[in-house]
């Protein structure tokens, strides 16, 4: 029996809440580091994933602002996309709803409210301190970049020759799916991943739609604040993790990040199909081009959302619960032994 009660208190104590373990539990010597800290790969993975991020915006902005190509493809898209949606009345009037004044900021500002609740209602610290790092972080990204980047006029353009990159809505909305995503618990993640996925492409959709922003601002507009979320996520720590001896894999979350993943990137490699395609016309402005602009840009837009959500949902998986080989953190608890 006192065997069986030592193993017991053993048990007990290797799957307690890290942040709970002292030293007088003796956990301090056999602990597993996966209980504080997820796999140094995993962060790696995250800081190269979220540096990759920043990096394609910039490469997005110099080809959409430096080009010829670049500024026509926008100005192409901006101004005849209302047109192309008059072919479907019901996503168009869907879209209008999202371009009534405040109906985004709104939206944003009950799933930010929520995301709050949740990190606190769950004690995770840590977490909470990511998340307001990172949304200090991406507010001020969004004011510095539009008020400071560069749009040299290299074309005689329909629409408004002032810089609009990037999307200040855009960030918003994928901002704080983002960050809910990152606080939930195992369970909601693959769905809140497919709710916002919706959110924000029809948010992305209206906006060029209203014709406030170019498709390219929409574009860097989400690789922002998914790069610099995969950044937060990189230091992630103790009570940004979930509670040892609740971690397991997820079926919903492998299932929904794999499709999403996959879809992504056939969709955007159809989208530079097209944009390949329609390249010759957009060098001399033809009208022939419109079509595949339009196509090609909601194609790009989904495809690319898509693609970051899915990582975004993996890596915070990874990250939130590493397990070893045998899917337990830390050693497995030994069988009771009779005396």
């Amino acid at each position: 029996m006192t065997n069986m009660h030592k193993q017991g208190e053993a048990q007990e104590t290797w799957y307690r809440d890290p942040n709970e373990q002292t030293e007088a539990d003796g956990s301090h010597v056999d602990r597993d580091p996966l209980t504080s800290r997820p796999r140094i790969s995993a962060l790696v993975l995250c800081l190269v994933a979220g540096l990759a991020c920043l990096g394609l915006t910039a490469l997005v902005w110099w080809a959409a602002v430096w080009t010829v190509p670049g500024q026509t493809y926008d100005d192409m898209a901006l101004t005849n996309f209302r047109g192309f949606l008059d072919q479907t009345p019901l996503l168009e009037a869907y879209l209008g709803l999202f371009a009534m004044p405040y109906v985004t900021v709104v939206i944003c500002l009950v799933l930010g409210l929520v995301a709050l609740a949740v990190v606190l209602v769950r004690r995770r610290w840590w977490l909470l301190g990511q998340i307001a790092v990172y949304a200090l972080v991406v507010y001020g990204a969004a004011r510095i970049l539009k008020r400071f980047l560069p749009r040299p006029v290299l074309i005689h353009s329909q629409a408004s020759t002032a810089n609009s990159a990037p999307s200040g809505h855009t960030i918003l909305a994928l901002a704080v799916v983002l960050a809910l995503l990152c606080v939930v618990p195992r369970v909601w993640r693959a769905p809140v991943a497919l709710v916002g996925f919706a959110f924000d492409l029809s948010v992305g959709c209206s906006l060029v739609q209203g014709g406030w922003h170019r498709p390219s601002d929409v574009v860097m507009g989400m690789l922002i604040p998914v790069g610099l979320c995969l950044i937060a996520l990189a230091v992630t720590r103790g009570t940004g993790m979930d509670v040892p001896g609740t971690r397991m894999s997820s079926a919903s979350i492998q299932i929904v990040a794999t499709l999403m993943l996959v879809a992504g990137f056939l969709g955007m490699l159809y989208a530079c199909y097209v944009i390949w395609q329609v390249s010759p016309g957009l060098e001399i402005g033809a009208r022939w081009t419109a079509y595949g602009v339009h196509c090609s840009a909601v194609i790009m837009m989904a495809s690319l959302l898509s693609l970051t959500l899915g990582l975004v949902l993996a890596l915070r998986q990874v990250t939130a619960s590493p397990l070893t080989r045998m899917g337990l953190v830390g050693r497995p608890p030994a069988p009771p032994q009779n005396d």
